[in-house]
């Protein structure tokens, strides 16, 4: 890189000593600090902890005193004595825990942690209530706690250990092995710790420890090594975003066609194995990762750790866009560095490169600094936080193709998806003649799910209104189908569609792929193929377009879609969840498909006709008469 970047910051930098302390005075004090609050270096004198457990990897530079994190007694001698009043088997930052170790040290990222989603998993209880059971009241979560929402307003989550129905039952045997409140630990390729050491002490497939201390190496589960992970890797993220949506792998250009061990090619299973019996194959990645860049380098820490605030789902905790370094409507926002205590100084601490002071720094789409996104020299640079590489943001504000007129309400990855994990028909059975583990509750209980799909596709994908008021690429959201047996062997449900929005009705939900790509879909693919519009796969028959998947619940119903036309009618059938989310309406569907007229000769999205409001009646004009014929 050729331009002036920051270099290291100078000496003393980040740390703030009282009026009149010399470095040396400085040291001293911070060294008795440590001391006092039991810091002592790792093998120092009256640590007993490495007679037993030589060879163990430093969990960090900063974190040396083995009692400190664990507990116990490092004075003891005998290893019943030695481990007496530790703080778990082997994991002192589980929920159970953490306030006693890492919060002890960390309390403002375990404040953060306690209310974000990752933890608490309140949207995903929320949506599986509304879909299963219907609108209820209370607001629950993966254990008990008292938060404050977006607003500032206290909040109780009661524990989802609570929710006395299928909903319930099917999160707690189900879905909460994928989030850091439990522990995974029997899942290849999918296990993690709980607490912080989901991310930060991560698993290998096996989750088998690998490291130097022979007194457990090759046991498990534990994580792959002692050594802290400061800035978590990609294969952190995909131990747990591998399933529903399948975002990691979609990043990383792999895809789950949901072809269990069958062979692939010449015989041979797929070219990744996964948890749960899955081939992955390969497909186009995300440009972001074909550039080398990790999950954290666009995710910020409020994103995954949260911002202390609790969310009702994703999309309102996630606070980056596409548009904070590539712009849209307006470029990229920034302001500079001006405190010696700024968060984006602090975060980057651990970085290849630190910011400074005086670095104007990018801001997301909640107006809050990135630590790693800045403006110099009039371009916007990425830094990468593991790797120390510089990504240079393409911004597209006042390009032809992104003034299209009408067009002011898209997503960027609309256009942009190269493919989007669709996955229809799902049919959950519900079998209370059999038992299985519940992950919260700790023991088995009455009740087995078990799994079917209809169908899996990539591409086209249909797009909708979200929760922005934005059209959006959306997907298949709990478009479940429920069959419960009850102890005696009889169904009180079967193929049972929950109620939503007052009727019964299937479920899409707003979603982006993370399979973004540098071209975007052609005019032509979008506005002639009804597919993305809602339909499905279809025939055009006169003013009709009729399904052709047709759900089995209804003999007039795409499964694949939510839209039908009838008699040149629009009718949407099925919900799109998310607050003020919908379907296309019937102008709105009406104005994608007219662009058809014009794109015929105009099939370029830098065309200056794009660039006003489109008007047929010019069609009438001399030019336009004697190509097209008359009606």
């Amino acid at each position: 890189m050729d331009f002036p970047l920051p270099g290291p910051p100078p000496p003393g930098a980040g740390t703030v000593a009282p009026c009149g302390w010399s470095g040396v005075t400085r040291k001293a004090a911070l060294l008795a600090a440590l001391l006092a609050a039991g810091c002592s270096a790792q093998g120092a004198p009256g640590n007993n902890c490495l007679t037993c457990h030589a060879g163990i990897e430093h969990a960090s530079a900063t974190h040396h005193d083995c009692v400190a994190c664990h507990g116990g007694d490092a004075g003891a001698t005998q290893k019943e004595a030695a481990h007496r009043g530790m703080l778990g088997k082997s994991n002192p930052s589980a929920p159970e825990h953490w306030d006693k170790s890492c919060g002890s040290c960390h309390v403002y990222q375990l404040d953060r942690v306690q209310s974000s989603l990752m933890y608490t998993t309140t949207g995903m209880i929320r949506n599986i209530r509304l879909t299963w059971e219907g609108p209820e009241e209370g607001d629950f979560a993966s254990r008990a706690g008292e938060v404050y929402d977006p607003a500032g307003r206290p909040l109780r989550l009661k524990p989802v250990a609570e929710l006395d129905h299928v909903s319930g039952e099917l999160y707690r045997k189900f879905c909460s092995q994928c989030h850091v409140a439990r522990e995974s630990g029997e899942v290849y390729g999918a296990s993690h710790a709980s607490g912080c050491a989901a991310c930060h002490f991560p698993y290998n497939d096996r989750a088998l420890y690998r490291g130097g201390d022979a007194t457990v190496r090759g046991r498990g589960p534990y994580a792959a090594s002692h050594a802290m992970e400061r800035l978590p890797g990609n294969e952190v993220c995909s131990r747990c975003h591998n399933r529903s949506g399948r975002i990691a792998y979609s990043y990383q250009g792999l895809n789950d066609g949901s072809n269990s061990l069958v062979p692939t090619r010449f015989g041979l299973p797929g070219a990744v194995m996964a948890s749960g019996n899955r081939n992955l194959t390969h497909i186009a990645p995300d440009i972001h990762f074909a550039a080398g860049m990790d999950c954290i380098d666009c995710h910020t820490s409020r994103d995954l750790m949260g911002d202390g605030y609790s969310y009702r789902n994703m999309y309102l905790q996630t606070e980056i866009a596409c548009e904070d370094c590539h712009g849209g409507v307006k470029p990229p926002r920034y302001r500079e560095i001006a405190s010696e205590n700024d968060e984006a100084l602090r975060e980057s601490r651990g970085y290849r490169m630190q910011m400074r002071q005086g670095m104007k720094m990018i801001l997301t789409a909640k107006g809050r600094a990135y630590s790693n996104v800045f403006y110099q020299d009039g371009a916007v640079w990425v830094l990468g936080k593991r790797s120390g590489r510089l990504f240079k943001s393409r911004v597209i504000t006042g390009t032809p193709e992104h003034t299209v007129v009408g067009h002011g309400r898209m997503e960027c990855y609309s256009c942009h998806s190269r493919t989007v994990v669709q996955c229809y028909g799902c049919h959950t059975s519900y079998d209370k003649t059999r038992s299985a583990m519940d992950y919260v509750k700790g023991v088995p209980t009455p009740g087995r799910f078990s799994e079917k799909e209809d169908y899996r596709m990539l591409y086209p994908f249909p797009l909708a209104l979200n929760q922005r008021g934005r059209i959006s690429t959306v997907t298949p959201g709990c478009q479940t189908f429920v069959s419960v047996v009850e102890p005696d062997g009889s169904l009180s449900k079967d193929e049972y569609v929950a109620r939503f929005k007052g009727k019964q009705q299937l479920r899409f939900a707003p979603f982006y792929s993370h399979n973004t790509g540098k071209k975007a879909i052609g005019c032509g693919e979008c506005h002639g193929n009804p597919a993305f519009l809602g339909f499905g796969q279809h025939v055009v028959s006169g003013s009709n377009i009729e399904g052709t998947m047709i759900c089995e619940q209804s003999a007039d119903k795409p499964l694949d879609g939510f839209l039908t036309l009838q008699e040149g009618k629009v009718r949407a059938y099925s919900a799109i969840t998310r607050e003020h989310s919908r379907p296309l309406n019937g102008a709105e569907v009406r104005r994608a498909l007219a662009v058809n007229l014009c794109l015929v000769c105009h099939d370029k999205a830098a065309d200056p006709i794009y660039r006003k409001e489109l008007d047929h009646g010019a069609l009438s004009d001399a030019l336009h008469r004697r190509l097209v014929p008359a009606p």
